[in-house]
């Protein structure tokens, strides 16, 4: 009888698409966990695909390739060192299937399909594979493995099927995206399962950043009795070798690695940087281009981007109008100067000027306003795309989720570019995160040790200064109350009734604020991508229609 396993984690980044990458990263690390003693290697779900590859799983010639890459993964394993359990897609029968695959001795030892696909949020799973029956064990070394994958453990039907059916240990694989709390939540889910099993279960979960997605890694193992016997890292990559022994009452896992977990708001902020640094370097951009105000927002993008790619590989440009004050030609100075990137001053008088020209007899008659505003932020998107054309810079929008929300941002203006940081972090967020960042450097920054802003960017009321003596405040509650209304309509769905009493707001803001924010869809549909931070982001999450009557109010 079996009375010891060696089981390597593995909680690793992965490529879309890099079928090839994929499996040989495997094949890397698996020989790291040879040399150390390992017996069995896990990996994350859909370790060999990437995850989530949504509609490249429709795609016939797709799925044959992984399961040509995935035979030869299993072929591999003939050397005689440890098995290797990954995450693949089968196809039998015209359906497609999550998998997981137990490779060892160039052979499949088990293989074993998803049962509970996800369709919330983030997830679409219905949408390419195909509900697996509920799995039995996979029998390793005389030890029944039950293998459920992700989604699997977030009810007790499959879990409880693979106790009844004999389980001694639960590997789970996932692919678990970030948003702010989860820690807990994964913890008490996987603490339910345990104890409705009376299973040790293994939680593997992938890193790194996926398009708007950013996986934070955080791997643990409970044992049966609750307790948190190994935690690896969260937003890094990294291998724990656990020891399990048998004992009279059964499988445990001996203490491992503890590693601490970055507090709120460190765990934003490290997942803001790992989505950029993942994003620019996946898609081949030699750095990123940003419009440098001397506002809070652009003063901390600016910082992720130095803290997730280096100051080299960052460009900030001040682009002043004939209404920006010295003080925010003063401050985009200074954060450039703490940062230490490349600071360019361009001035848009001479476009604007040029555009009054052009439209004069077109706006003859007409009030000015709105449209005289827009063009100050539309050519300073023409200006910093023309930089991005002319030398490759991706270009990194500035604008946070309460601008987003209600609309206060300019469609083709401040609006366009290829990634968002702030995408879904409100402005009081922004605030917080700008001030703990001044204090603290994260883990694995780039950036600097000390202050990345002067203190003035933070205490300064917020303007886009488009007109004299602007303030967002002018036109927009407090950011203190908007982000709250926003919170409750948007996070938690409220009606504007409902919304009024939970903020003690008057109900006729928190109407005219549910206007603005249903108004606003037809631009938030154009703007760029954005790493989710929340419960709700825009775009994956929350999925609004355009053309809508329905109001609460």
């Amino acid at each position: 009888m079996t009375t010891s396993l060696r089981i390597a984690l593995v909680q690793l980044s992965q490529r879309i698409g890099d079928l090839a990458g994929n499996a040989e990263r495997m094949l890397e690390w698996r020989a790291k966990a040879a040399a150390q003693g390992a017996e069995l290697v896990l990996v994350p779900e859909l370790q060999l695909t990437g995850y989530p590859p949504e509609d490249l799983v429709l795609k016939p010639e797709f799925v044959r390739q992984t399961m040509e890459t995935a035979e030869r993964l299993v072929d591999a394993t003939v050397d005689g060192g440890p098995a290797l359990l990954f995450g693949s897609i089968h196809s039998e029968g015209g359906a497609n299937y999550n998998c997981v695959i137990l490779a060892e001795g160039g052979r499949i030892v088990g293989r074993r399909l998803k049962h509970e696909l996800p369709n919330y949020g983030t997830f679409d799973e219905k949408r390419v594979f195909t509900s697996g029956p509920l799995p039995e064990p996979i029998l390793f070394r005389g030890v029944k493995l039950g293998v459920p994958i992700c989604e699997d453990i977030w009810a007790e039907r499959v879990c409880s099927h693979l106790a009844k059916q004999g389980a001694e240990i639960l590997l789970s694989p996932n692919g678990s995206p970030y948003e702010v709390d989860k820690d807990s939540l994964r913890q008490r889910q996987v603490r339910e399962r345990v104890i409705e099993t009376g299973l040790p279960l293994v939680y593997l979960n992938r890193v790194g950043g996926q398009d708007e997605l950013v996986f934070d890694g955080s791997s643990f193992v409970t044992n049966d009795d609750g307790s948190i016997a190994v935690q690896l890292p969260d937003f890094e990559e990294a291998m724990e070798l656990t020891d399990w022994v048998r004992t009279p009452n059964g499988w445990r896992c001996e203490s491992g690695q503890r590693a601490a977990l970055s507090p709120y708001p460190e765990d934003m902020y490290r997942a803001m940087m790992l989505a950029l640094r993942d994003y620019v370097g996946a898609n081949g951009f030699p750095g990123v281009i940003l419009g440098l105000s001397g506002g809070i927002d652009s003063a901390l993008s600016a910082a992720v981007a130095v803290d997730a790619l280096g100051a080299d590989k960052v460009w900030c440009v001040m682009l002043p109008s004939k209404y920006t004050s010295d003080e925010s030609l003063e401050d985009a100075e200074a954060c450039a100067r703490l940062l230490g990137v490349r600071h360019d001053v361009i001035p848009i008088v001479a476009g604007v000027g040029a555009l009054d020209e052009m439209l004069a007899k077109a706006f003859d008659g007409s009030q000015a306003g709105l449209a005289e505003e827009n063009i100050q932020s539309r050519l300073r998107m023409v200006t910093l795309m023309a930089l991005s054309n002319r030398f490759g810079h991706m270009l990194l929008t500035t604008g946070n989720k309460s601008e987003m929300s209600v609309g206060y941002a300019t469609l083709y203006g401040d609006m366009a570019g290829g990634y968002s940081v702030l995408k879904d972090a409100y402005k009081t967020t922004c605030f917080a995160l700008s001030r703990w960042r001044n204090s603290v450097q994260p883990e694995g920054a780039f950036g600097p040790a000390g202050p990345v802003m002067p203190q003035r960017v933070i205490d300064k009321p917020p303007t886009a200064e488009l007109r004299p003596n602007q303030k967002d405040e002018d036109s927009l509650p407090s950011y203190e109350l908007l982000d709250r209304i926003l919170e409750a309509l948007v996070e938690k769905e409220m009606s504007v009734k409902e919304a009024a009493a939970a903020t003690n707001a008057d109900i006729a803001i928190v109407a005219d604020i549910e206007r603005k924010l249903l108004r606003a869809e037809y631009k938030r549909r154009q703007a760029p991508p954005g790493v989710k931070l929340g419960t709700r982001n825009f775009g994956r999450d929350r999925r609004y229609p355009i053309t809508n009557a329905f109001h609460t109010s």
